[in-house]
């Protein structure tokens, strides 16, 4: 029987969710025995104790934070070892990483879609995975001629990130309104709305904040409930194990990255909102999230507004950066994403339901909004 030393943090959504997945891959492969070291075990007893103590339980694996002990000290152990990157990756090992510059792009791609034309980000310049969400949302808002307001937080207090309240509600006041805010994870995205409380300023009214995790406990214990990019963990768990299980078995030896991508974004109420005081543009958007299921063309809006199509037109394009049609082909698909997941209907049922009528085109459209289609993204989230 495998025994498998956990150096790395549990209490965390995201690592609860990463260990339900080695778990998974050690029930069906194993099983294995873990150890989870708790952390006021190494600040007693530091690397050369954390080393001692796994010769002595004669550990036949390590899962470790890079940012909680030396690696060069541990690889003294001479067993394999995947390093869950904190701070940045690691050439001479297997890394859990993610695919952080893609979840901030679809971030950006989220807020834009919304007819946000501020945007902001909150995190912290010292961590690659806050680093590259920041140059991911950045990308996408600088490349449609926006510009992004950043404030780094890099103040550590034991195993907890603090924050000055002072320097954050100064920032927070004198951003632009309505803005998009992305926050590095869920537990600054905790911050914003604490802080916007102290300050009586709405969310998502005036600050809409968006957060990466999905951590359910921060989430809907926030005021309001944030919405948040959940990511691909357990599936990244699984993976894992199965890349030690290889590792210790002496199948495999070139280090390489085990990549945990963003799986979808789950609203609640800090990010509904859409960045537009127009009337006429409000009650097209409006109409269609009521009627997205029915037959619907704009020429069926037109009756909304004392406006001529090529004038509705191009106001909606001005506020929300696409066309009508566009918007609606956008909110029908994120509809049907939605009811893959929730539902095990049949997908041409789930596309009719949606609005279209034909289902050949529906898997082209969402292939173009989600790169995968509807099957594949049903069986990759459920």
């Amino acid at each position: 029987m495998k025994k498998i030393l956990l150096l790395t943090d549990f209490s965390s959504g995201y690592g609860r969710n990463l260990l339900q997945g080695i778990v998974k891959y050690s029930k069906e492969y194993g099983p294995w025995v873990f150890y989870r070291m708790p952390m006021y075990y190494r600040e007693l007893y530091g690397d050369e104790g954390v080393i001692r103590w796994a010769k002595k339980w004669k550990a036949d694996a390590v899962i470790a934070q890079l940012d909680s002990i030396d690696v060069t000290k541990l690889r003294q152990l001479r067993i394999p070892i995947i390093i869950q990157n904190y701070k940045e990756r690691t050439n001479k090992m297997c890394n859990i990483t993610g695919d952080y510059i893609r979840t901030g792009e679809m971030a950006a791609d989220f807020f834009i879609h919304r007819g946000f034309t501020h945007f902001a980000y909150y995190g912290f310049s010292d961590m690659i995975w806050s680093r590259e969400r920041a140059e991911g949302f950045r990308r996408i808002i600088e490349k449609r001629g926006f510009k992004l307001s950043v404030l780094n937080n890099n103040n550590r207090k034991d195993e907890h990130w603090s924050f000055n309240i002072n320097t954050l509600s100064k920032w927070l006041l004198a951003l632009p309104k309505p803005v998009a805010l992305f926050a590095c994870d869920d537990y600054f995205a905790s911050h914003i709305t604490e802080t916007c409380k102290i300050h009586n300023i709405p969310v998502p009214d005036h600050i809409s904040v968006l957060g990466v995790d999905n951590d359910v406990l921060i989430c809907d214990t926030s005021a309001p409930p944030l919405s948040s990019i959940a990511l691909d963990v357990e599936s990244g768990g699984y993976k894992a194990a199965a890349v030690l299980h290889k590792l210790m078995s002496r199948e495999i030896s070139k280090a390489f990255d085990i990549v945990i991508p963003p799986r979808r974004i789950v609203l609640r109420q800090s990010t509904e909102k859409f960045a537009t005081n127009d009337i006429d543009v409000m009650q097209v958007i409006a109409y269609i999230q009521r009627k997205y299921d029915k037959p619907l063309c704009v020429d069926d809006m037109m009756f909304l507004v004392p406006l001529s199509r090529r004038v509705l037109e191009k106001k909606f394009k001005r506020e929300m950066g696409i066309s009508i049609y566009q918007y609606l082909l956008y909110y029908r698909i994120e509809q049907y994403a939605h009811l893959l997941i929730a539902t095990q209907r049949p997908l041409t049922e789930l596309s009719l339901q949606c609005g279209f009528n034909d289902y050949k085109n529906v898997s082209r459209l969402f292939r173009k909004f989600k790169s995968i289609n509807p099957m594949q993204y049903r069986k990759l989230y459920t």
